[in-house]
């Protein structure tokens, strides 16, 4: 990434080790926060409300995060003191002061029609004139590229330069697509971080020429790592053989019974499995059940959850942790022919769990295969050796005080980094 090595050939690399589950929305949260989903209470990358019996995949707003972040900690300091949050997850309602994240407009033919939130709310409309819509197509999905990036990243720029904060936090997206369709070490995967460095070097030269080079410090995080991945596991098969989960038959196939005695919200290599009223013995059952399992390294219930800061009211009540080279898909169905419609599409809110194979949309049939052996990467785990560790840079070697640094480190130092230089 020779733009990447250009920016901190002066500064600093270390490593970065992303606490368990290592997955966007807790990653992120863990950072802006400090703290672990035991008090921010961002269990997964989506959330099973059980009194109303509905699962929450992908639309949250801020107010999910029950901790305070690095803006408000911010503001605390000085009111003058203003962020940019660029497409960090959860930003939607959040207290920085200038936000852009995806918001389509769902239509009652189930269409979507392109938006996106923002503060100043009507700062939309000026990068629609400017930059026109994000290509949310290109977030996600079959189409899935380097332009969402692109559109993140000159959008960042021009919001840097109309608004000049003294915080930016920005998303970029574009590693994640190709190392768990094919692969992080395969052709596909290697292309993207080349495409990504050129897009990246655009946006470091847009804000140091509003900026000035010497006035800005840059941090660049991976905010987890993609592991090689030969095995899946089907938690929610596994309970249904055991007589845990039921379905509902609809015209469109099996749907999940969200009253059943047990069932699984996955996401990549976490497993949240919730039990009706909470039930001891159930609880036992599904243990014993997984514990047995090929790809499954950890089964947590009650207490244990605290190993990995995960003992919240809104987690499983089993936790299951995959090995490394193993993830966890959804599917509850036994028979393909008798899988949910939505199953086939590229639908991130009906599915009760993460679903990469939307990455594998097949054009000529315009459906998504039901083989979840095509995914070959995948992350989440936790950090047991050095290959699972991300990297941190900066173009100031001091920052980073010449160590290594966990993702809850990261908040409370940059407060103090950053009132530091306010104050100097």
């Amino acid at each position: 990434m020779p733009n990447l090595q250009a920016l901190t050939a002066s500064g600093s690399q270390q490593r970065l080790t992303t606490s368990f589950p290592a997955v966007t929305w807790p990653a992120q949260a863990n950072m802006l926060t400090g703290k672990l989903p035991d008090q921010h209470g961002v269990i997964a990358n989506g959330f099973y409300w059980r009194e109303q019996k509905e699962v929450e995949m992908w639309t949250a707003w801020n107010e999910k995060i029950q901790s305070p972040q690095i803006w408000d900690l911010l503001h605390e300091v000085s009111a003058d003191i203003k962020s940019l949050a660029w497409f960090p997850m959860l930003s939607k309602g959040s207290g920085a002061d200038y936000i852009c994240m995806p918001k389509p407009v769902h239509n009652p033919d189930g269409s979507e029609s392109l938006w996106c939130y923002t503060q100043p709310q009507e700062y939309y409309g000026d990068l629609i004139e400017n930059i026109g819509h994000f290509p949310l197509q290109h977030f996600w999905g079959p189409l899935a590229n380097i332009k969402s990036s692109e559109w993140i990243l000159q959008s960042a720029v021009k919001a840097i330069t109309d608004f000049r904060p003294q915080f930016s936090y920005i998303y970029i997206p574009h590693l994640d697509y190709a190392a768990q369709k094919t692969g992080p070490n395969s052709p596909a995967a290697l292309q993207s971080v080349t495409d990504l460095d050129d897009t990246m070097g655009q946006m470091i030269d847009g804000v140091h020429e509003t900026l000035g080079k010497d006035n800005v410090v840059w941090m660049i995080a991976s905010e987890y790592v993609i592991s090689e991945v030969d095995h899946v596991s089907y938690p929610n098969r596994l309970l249904r053989e055991a007589g845990l989960l039921h379905v509902l038959p609809q015209e469109d196939g099996e749907h999940l019974d969200l009253d059943s005695p047990a069932w699984a919200l996955v996401d990549h290599q976490i497993g949240h499995i919730f039990v009706k009223d909470r039930c001891p013995e159930t609880i036992e059952q599904v243990r014993q059940i997984m514990e047995q399992q090929e790809g499954i390294a950890e089964v947590l219930a009650g207490d244990e959850r605290s190993k990995y800061g995960l003992n919240h009211e809104r987690s499983g009540d089993v936790i299951i942790v995959s090995d490394s080279n193993s993830w966890q898909a959804y599917y509850w169905w036994l028979d393909d022919a008798l899988a949910p419609g939505f199953a086939r599409t590229v639908d991130i809110h009906r599915k009760p769990g993460y679903d990469p194979v939307e990455l594998h949309f097949d054009m000529e049939t315009k459906s998504i295969p039901l083989d979840a052996t095509l995914i070959k990467g995948s992350h989440g785990a936790p950090v047991t050796d050095d290959a699972q560790r991300g990297v941190i840079l900066s173009n100031c070697s001091a920052v980073l005080e010449g160590r290594d640094w966990l993702d809850t480190e990261l908040c409370d130092h940059l407060v103090k980094v950053i009132s530091d230089s306010q104050s100097s």
